[in-house]
């Protein structure tokens, strides 16, 4: 039984239990206008979703191992370089078509590196798609094809008029490898939760951080097609699923089409998409932290590091400062801020709610464009200082180090400022704030550390809780 067959069935019953009829007399007047809604929205919308197919071209060296009868490397180090190679890679996905003039909006990862994009129309035709613009980092992108006469397309909906519960239909065209055919399919379930975020990795620079999540069934294909409310209108375009198998489990993810919005004519022209930016490290506030400042409730965003040259450190912000409110809109997570970033434009001039040292502050800062590449600001590497640098002996659980040129390249570290932790106990008072080996210490409750001894000048005789700022953000060390 389909999802749709399912939720017209509970309807059913609910709408029959109403009459106090024990006799089946057919389905509800309601459950019949229900179920016209849903095929309205498919006739209406589903001849401008698209199937989208790309071919990338990889070529590599094939080598010949004329000693490979040889056990001994000596030989297997000789090779003879031959013939190129070519290996083609097929994605399919989907898209919709966003005006008459046949621009067609997807996600960025459908048609990443492709050489070749082939549009197909619910009616069979295909075109060849010519890539006008992408954003990796909002994971969009907008190709067009050259139309011969009229095309169906689209209308976008307001998405931060979405409410959790409400109806959301997903157009897509999923598995078209394997069904062949270009008719696009349609799910129906509900908007089950609003700015949810994926986690980001080292390897992905795409902000998935304020996502429509919906039960409705996305499977692979799915990405780039629409998501749509009961009125046929677009809320967002589907671009990932949370599953275990595979296959649809319930989970998935849209980007609002408001996002779409803000960016759709730079893409459409193929102008560099540009985002607001203030140069903030940031972490969510924890209970430790709370205990800590001595704030009155587990809000807010904790600044543990601030970029060079950044609109953060022109308006004089600090690390340890504590983000509450933004252009006078509370902020309860990394995520809040994030999204109220983003949605400011660039050189606009905004008044952020900040708590230093335990007193509220306004401070006025402008947003800025968000750099091509930028890493936190980490210390260039000091001068070797004469002597032998030694380890100091446990505190709280931690042992450190100087960071001499054997240890940074154990640990991997870009920095000589600091002391770097080298062990930590079990269930030592360390090790329950989630410290590390190979974290760098740069701050101990406000102080800078530079070396070792500053460090032991700093814990000696220290007492209470401990604020510690390493490189992945502020812990506090509870003294027991």
């Amino acid at each position: 039984m389909s999802r749709l067959q399912r939720y017209l069935s509970v309807l059913t019953a609910v709408f029959a239990l109403g009459y106090m009829s024990c006799a089946y007399a057919g389905p509800s007047k309601e459950a019949i206008s229900l179920q016209d809604a849903f095929v309205e929205v498919s006739k209406e919308v589903g001849p401008a979703v698209v199937s989208i197919s790309t071919e990338h071209i990889e070529r590599y060296q094939t080598r010949y191992y004329p000693f490979s009868r040889f056990e001994n490397d000596f030989f297997n180090d000789f090779f003879v370089a031959g013939p190129d190679r070519e290996f083609k890679k097929i994605g399919l996905g989907s898209g919709v078509i966003i005006n008459k003039e046949g621009y067609i909006l997807t996600n960025e990862h459908v048609i990443h590196d492709a050489d070749k994009i082939t549009v197909t129309l619910p009616d069979g035709r295909e075109f060849a798609g010519r890539l006008t613009g992408s954003d990796l980092y909002s994971d969009l992108a907008v190709v067009k094809i050259e139309p011969k006469g009229e095309l169906p397309f689209v209308i976008f909906g307001n998405s931060d008029d979405v409410q959790i519960g409400q109806w959301a239909i997903a157009i897509g065209n999923p598995f078209g490898f394997a069904v062949k055919n270009p008719e696009p399919t349609v799910t129906v379930g509900v908007v089950s939760a609003l700015h949810r975020s994926l986690p980001r990795t080292n390897k992905r620079v795409r902000e998935y951080s304020d996502l429509i999540q919906t039960d409705a069934a996305v499977n692979p294909g799915n990405s780039g097609g629409p998501l749509v409310n009961i009125y046929g209108k677009v809320i967002g375009i589907n671009v990932a699923i949370f599953t275990m198998s595979g296959g649809s489990e319930g989970i998935g993810f849209a980007v609002p089409i408001n996002t779409a919005k803000k960016i759709i004519d730079d893409l459409m022209q193929g102008r560099k998409v540009l985002y607001g930016w203030i140069g903030v490290i940031i972490q969510d506030v924890d209970s430790d932290i709370v205990a800590y400042f001595g704030l009155s409730k587990k809000e807010g965003v904790l600044i543990s590091r601030i970029l060079k040259g950044s609109p953060a450190e022109k308006a004089g912000l600090s690390p340890g400062d504590i983000i509450v409110s933004f252009a006078s809109k509370n902020i309860r997570n990394t995520q809040d801020l994030i999204r109220m970033v983003l949605k400011k434009d660039i050189g606009d001039k905004v008044v952020l709610g900040v708590i230093r040292n335990n007193k509220p502050y306004s401070m006025k800062i402008e947003i800025g464009a968000r750099p091509e590449q930028k890493v936190a600001a980490i210390p260039e590497k000091k001068k070797e200082l004469p002597g032998k640098r030694m380890a100091s002996k446990f505190w709280r659980g931690i042992e450190v180090s100087d960071i001499t040129p054997d240890i940074a390249s154990r640990f991997k570290l870009k920095t000589e400022i600091g002391v770097v932790v080298v062990s930590v106990e079990s269930g030592s008072p360390a090790e329950e704030s989630g410290i590390r080996p190979g974290d760098v210490i740069y701050e101990i409750n406000r102080t800078p550390l530079k070396d070792i001894r500053d460090y032991k000048k700093v814990i000696d005789g220290l007492t209470g809780d401990a604020l510690v700022g390493t490189y992945r953000g502020y812990v506090v060390i509870k003294e027991r």
